[in-house]
């Protein structure tokens, strides 16, 4: 996999035309976390768990979604 070292340690997305649905299942898991009104809380004000679950709770969604298609079903 070829990397881009201009960016390396970045959150950038690979695929832009994904932003909005990445968006959309971030809000997601937040509401399911509890954290209401995720989109215009100041991620500053929260733990660093709090925090980490929205991004640990998507990482392990997109990955489950991968072996899906990967495995055909």
């Amino acid at each position: 996999m070829a990397t881009n070292n201009n960016n390396s340690g970045s959150n950038r997305i690979v695929v832009p035309e994904a932003r909005q649905a990445l968006n959309s299942m971030k809000m997601e898991i937040a509401n399911e976390l509890g954290l209401t009104n995720y989109d215009n809380t100041d991620k500053g004000n929260l733990t660093s768990r709090q925090n980490g679950y929205v991004g640990g709770y998507m990482t392990k969604k997109l990955v489950e979604t991968a072996q899906r298609q990967m495995s055909g079903k």
